[in-house]
């Protein structure tokens, strides 16, 4: 029987739109307020960022692992189950559980997503998991409201995903863990929400750096009382003696009649 009114309150989600990955949507209204580009890239060359990233990452790595089957009275620890061994010591032949773990938690700290293809035997068992590039991922939904994911891929980052190009994965293929968003479906870039505080950061960074490499902070300066016969042999010899932070709060000495400024 069709209820209209019921039918208003529940029907079928939208196609979930993928906004960070594979796509710039995150940057069409241009670079950070402080005029850097970030992205999820360049954010991890600020220590800021990279150190946060690597401390939660590899501490979730390290956390006991344990696989449990549910029982009439509760709970127990299973070793003899072949999830076992891929959880608990070596997803596949390329990497460890810590690895495979850290590799995850990272790509769901920096693009708010972690997706790892899903190996099977013909039978249908679990025989590997392999960590897939968020940046790469987009996930679908076909004209049956089933959700699909759409991988390209561009180098030997996965070698189950044969041919180059786009590669069309199933739902059940795919271990997908979102981050913070809001259709439950795909997560958001933690590091594209925060452009502006980590675009600053590094804007800062560059500053600093720029700063302590080309400032030169003489204790004293000289002033010469005529004109210079040669100014660019003055400068070049003043930025080789006292530009750089080993090389702040000397005297000055330069040549051709100079005298102390006494402003200084």
């Amino acid at each position: 029987m069709h209820i209209p009114f019921l039918s208003s309150l529940f029907h079928t989600r939208d196609k979930p739109q993928n906004y960070y990955i594979g796509t710039d949507f995150r940057y069409l209204f241009g670079p950070s307020t402080s005029g850097k580009m970030v992205n999820e890239f360049t954010a991890m060359q600020t220590t800021a960022v990279y150190a946060c990233v690597r401390i939660l990452a590899e501490t979730l790595a390290a956390l006991p692992l344990q696989l449990y089957r549910y029982t009439p009275g509760g709970k127990e620890r299973v070793y003899d189950h072949p999830l076992y061994h891929l959880l608990h010591d070596e997803p596949n032949p390329e990497m460890t559980s810590f690895i495979f773990r850290e590799t995850l938690m990272s790509h769901l700290l920096i693009w708010g997503n972690a997706y790892a293809q899903i190996i099977r035997d013909r039978l249908g068992r679990v025989q590997g998991l392999y960590p897939l590039r968020p940046d790469k991922m987009t996930v679908c939904r076909d004209d049956r409201g089933q959700i699909f994911y759409l991988y390209t891929k561009t180098g030997n980052e996965n070698p189950n995903v044969k041919p180059y190009g786009q590669v069309v994965l199933q739902k059940e293929d795919v271990l997908h863990i979102p981050g913070l968003g809001f259709d439950g479906l795909v997560g958001y870039s933690p590091i594209a929400m925060a452009r502006n505080a980590v675009g600053m950061t590094m804007a800062c960074e560059e500053y600093g750096a720029s700063f302590f490499a080309n400032g030169a902070s003489p204790s004293g300066v000289l002033e010469h009382p005529g004109v210079l016969k040669d100014p660019a042999k003055v400068r070049d010899s003043w930025n080789a003696v006292y530009r750089g932070t080993g090389n702040a709060h000397k005297v000055a000495v330069l040549e051709e009649g100079v005298r102390p400024d006494g402003r200084h």
